[in-house]
């Protein structure tokens, strides 16, 4: 019987880390949208899914670390390119 609770630790475990490194992934591709289509509205989401996903894995920590980085760059390129082309931001 004591076998049960770990095998069940485990899966959620598990369940963790995918939810993790899905989370990062979003958050990468949100920001990369947020470079063409409008910074101020989606970047910020970017910024909350990345930094959930690095607080919840260790195993995707590299992801979740690539994540952030990638919120960042696209946060000082998406508000460039909106203000040089004139877009709006929001």
């Amino acid at each position: 019987m004591s076998t049960i609770p770990e095998a069940s630790e485990s899966r959620r475990h598990e369940a963790r880390e995918a939810v993790a490194g899905l989370l990062a992934t979003a958050a990468i591709f949100t920001s990369l949208l947020g470079v063409a289509y409008r910074p101020v509205r989606l970047i910020p989401v970017a910024v909350v899914l990345a930094l959930v996903a690095a607080r919840m894995t260790t195993r995707y920590s590299r992801l979740a670390g690539f994540a952030i980085a990638a919120v960042v760059v696209c946060w000082i390129l998406g508000m460039a390119i909106a203000v040089i082309t004139e877009n709006p931001l929001y």
